[in-house]
């Protein structure tokens, strides 16, 4: 039997067509007579609107409609993903939870950004001239622009017939926590926060639609990460059916989790198609896009971890705030994320968690990779740090010793998951992990000298992730006449390389080789039911519900083809794309010849099928920093950077490799550069990435990365999740790291990014007294 193509590193088929310049992205797609939309934007944070003169922009020649709320369904928007929270999550919980989506147009502005109008013209040029001539008559209302102003007792209340401005709160607890922090040898009792952070996709967000009353029906194409969603809620705001309503999501250039929610111009759009009964296009630009695309993370933790003489974790309490934004469409998901991976891949007898997502006039915030994980992880590796410094342990050490051993596995942890299902760790060898990252980073050895005045420090954090949530994916794989493979699946790209997973997928467990094998990802026709690529979920409920749909198609073959050459089934085999007896391979039939008969008796060679998984698999891993750290100019250079990372069967090993490198690349953003800033107002201060930093290649180090395979017990690939691991842990290690370095003055790192201004009052007024005074001094304490 050949090798599998499952494990190897095949080079990924997409990237011959995309780096000639051959892809098709939502900017590219251009349709005849089609006319662009431009949106007009509130200029205030918080405002009711008295009144829209569209009349000067309808004066201007080329300017086909200007349309506001009046003009649309009026409403929310409708819910997503998920109508509501899994029943067994809310049974548990009982949370305090109100409905908060926006709707397609802002009767009232609750965000500077929201779209209060939009212009259509028959260029874009003059529909943007056309926007700057409507005329809003806005009645500014006070802004709430932090979690301090809207919790506070005087705060104004953002949404109308709210008595305050708290979206969502609850609490998950097990054990006796006030008991076990009573008892407890020492208690780290802190408050940490993570910045607000916006996605940056190379592309930003972008649609276009075509209505044929009498033919097609609506056809939208959509940068989105969820084709088949997109598709329903549009029916729901449209009211055509679904089966008149194709979604496609083309080449989309990044995702993040900033397309995976629904947005009102993706809707708006088609609804514009219909009334105009044209073409309409749509594309943002990047000042748009940092106005009005989703935020994320902007969470604080104020987190009690108990420890006995020994350093084991006794227990621990957390009360998480999550600035929402001005809305909170999917209500549960970020906050119980976060509390979900509080405890990570620790023992915690005792446990207790709040959570309150808390509105404000600021855009609204979503998941972006890591979605709540980062900064739990945060929260809880900056306190073990901060626990091993009091104990005089090494932070190595003391991980190690309340870590989940592989013999405790499938552990109960004792809580939910969000999806409703027991939170139980499925597998791994978490201390291996972290004691494989220590040693490629040379923990024992960092001790090193610095020439030119640098401090020096190490850090290490330690992760686990759900992968994998339902409720399902679907994919139809179906044989042609000439023998080759089409697969069409729920999942959307936005470059994960599925065109490639999937085909080796595919050509396991049909007998086929990749290349005769055609992926086609976000496209609603031709399959029933999907939901797309979020939450690191794809390799695993997509590439799953490929595998099962290949076996069945390759069984319905061996039947046809033993038809055929009259040989019972059970003595063929199929293999390159060949049926042949086992023990006459020259008797066969080529694969196509079978897919030919099986129509003509009626039916394609073809199946369609929806895995569902029980509940998610959990990756982990351990990442490992040596940073050196000027305190005088607070500028930090990461010296070394290490994973060692456990995701299961890898499908294709080199792109697992992309996935946590790119995460990587956007953990040290979060550690370092990126922070959307607003003032008090609510004014978004940093809008271009002249002024929002993200990390180029120059402030990416060489990430040192190695991997260990713990297939999972809960599906048949064996596969976990990795989409978002890379990107979870960089900013706790690398603060561990830079707390380390300055630890000679008992500094604390308690918030993110680390900007060289907050490095430097770390260090000191000016950080001149940590510098060293020449070559021979070893720098890091």
């Amino acid at each position: 039997m050949s090798e599998p193509w499952v494990g190897r590193s095949l080079r990924r088929r997409e990237d011959d067509r995309l780096l000639r310049g051959r892809g098709e992205y939502v900017g590219d797609i251009d349709l005849p007579g089609q006319a662009h939309a431009v949106f007009v934007r509130s200029p205030f944070a918080h405002a009711a609107i008295r009144a829209i003169e569209a009349a000067p922009a309808l004066a201007l020649p080329g300017v086909v409609t200007v349309v506001t709320a009046a003009d649309m369904p009026s409403g929310p928007l409708p819910p997503f993903l998920w109508d509501t929270p899994p029943e067994k999550l809310v049974a548990a919980l009982r949370p305090h939870l109100r409905p908060c989506h926006p709707p397609l147009l802002a009767d009232k502005a609750l965000y500077a950004g929201q779209a209060v109008a939009v212009v259509v013209a028959e260029s874009r040029y003059v529909a943007e001239d056309a926007a700057e001539l409507v005329e809003v008559e806005y009645d500014p209302e006070p802004a709430v622009a932090t979690l301090e102003h809207a919790m506070a007792a005087d705060s104004p209340v953002v949404h109308e017939g709210w008595d305050d401005n708290v979206a969502v709160r609850f609490a998950v607890s097990k054990g006796d926590v006030d008991a076990a922090l009573a008892d407890a040898a020492l208690v780290i009792h802190e408050r940490f926060s993570v910045q607000r952070q916006a996605g940056i996709p190379m592309e930003t967000r972008g649609a276009v639609a075509s209505y044929d009353e009498a033919g097609d029906g609506l056809t939208l194409w959509s940068a989105t990460q969820n084709s088949h969603p997109l598709r329903r809620a549009l029916s729901r705001v449209s009211g055509l059916p679904q089966e008149r309503i194709r979604v496609i999501a083309p080449d989309v250039g990044g995702g993040f989790g900033i397309k995976g929610v629904l947005y009102p111009e993706d809707l708006l759009v088609g609804l514009l198609a219909m009334r105009l009964g044209r073409p309409v296009k749509w594309i943002e630009d990047r000042l748009e896009h940092m106005l009005s695309a989703v935020h994320a993370r902007e969470q604080v933790h104020e987190m009690e971890l108990g420890f006995d003489p020994d350093g084991r974790i006794v227990a621990m309490r957390d009360h998480v705030l999550v600035d929402t934004g001005a809305y909170n469409p999917l209500g549960l998901v970020i906050p119980y994320n976060t509390i979900a991976h509080l405890m990570g891949p620790y023992r915690v007898e005792s446990f207790e968690a709040t959570a309150e997502g808390v509105i404000t006039t600021k855009t609204p915030t979503a998941p972006y990779r890591g979605a709540g994980r980062p900064e739990a992880v945060f929260a809880v590796e900056r306190s073990l740090d901060l626990a091993a410094r009091r104990l005089g342990i090494d932070p190595v050490e003391l991980r190690l010793r309340n870590l989940v051993r592989p013999e405790e596995m499938p552990l109960d942890v004792g809580i939910l998951y969000r999806d409703g299902e027991p939170l139980v760790l499925d597998g791994g060898d978490y201390p291996d992990v972290l004691r494989r990252a220590a040693e490629l980073a040379g923990w024992d050895e960092v001790d090193i000298r610095e020439g030119n005045g640098r401090l020096v420090g190490r850090g290490v954090g330690v992760y686990v992730e759900g992968t994998g949530i339902g409720p399902f994916e679907g994919a139809l794989v179906e044989v042609g006449d000439d023998g080759r493979v089409s697969v069409r699946t729920g999942a959307c790209s936005q470059g994960q390389g599925h065109a490639t997973v999937f085909a080796q997928v595919c050509a396991d467990h049909l007998g086929v080789e990749p290349d005769a094998v055609d992926v086609v990802t976000g496209d609603t026709e031709g399959l029933e039911k999907g939901w797309g690529t979020v939450a690191s979920r794809s390799a695993v409920v997509a590439g799953n519900a490929v595998r099962e749909a290949a076996g069945i198609v390759r069984e319905k073959a061996l039947g046809i083809a033993g038809e055929l050459l009259e040989i019972a089934p059970a003595d063929l085999s199929l293999t390159a794309g060949r049926v042949a007896p086992r023990d006459a391979p020259d008797r066969g039939v080529e694969l196509g010849v079978v897919a030919r008969a099986a129509r003509e008796r009626g039916a394609p060679l073809a199946t369609t099928f929806y895995f569902e998984p029980g509940t998610v698999t959990w990756a982990n891993g351990a990442h490992a920093a040596v940073v050196a750290v000027d305190p005088e100019t607070g500028v930090v250079e990461i010296l070394r950077y290490v994973v060692v990372h456990d995701c299961g069967t890898e499908i294709n090993p080199m792109i697992v490799e992309g996935q946590v490198l790119g995460g990587v690349a956007q953990g040290i953003g979060g550690a370092l550069y990126e922070e959307v800033l607003y003032d008090e107002d609510g004014q978004l201060l940093n809008g271009t990435l002249a002024d929002y930093l993200v990390p180029t290649a120059e402030e990416v180090p060489t990430v040192e990365l190695a991997s260990r395979e713990t297939p999972s017990p809960l599906n048949a690939l064996g596969v976990r999740g990795v989409g978002e691991g890379g990107a979870i842990v960089p900013p706790a290690a690398i603060a561990n790291a830079v707390e380390d370095a300055l630890s000679r003055v008992g500094a604390v790192v308690r918030r993110t990014p680390l900007t060289p201004p907050y490095v430097r009052a770390l260090a000191g007024s000016d950080g001149n007294h940590l510098r060293s005074s020449g070559e021979d001094e070893i720098l890091r304490p």
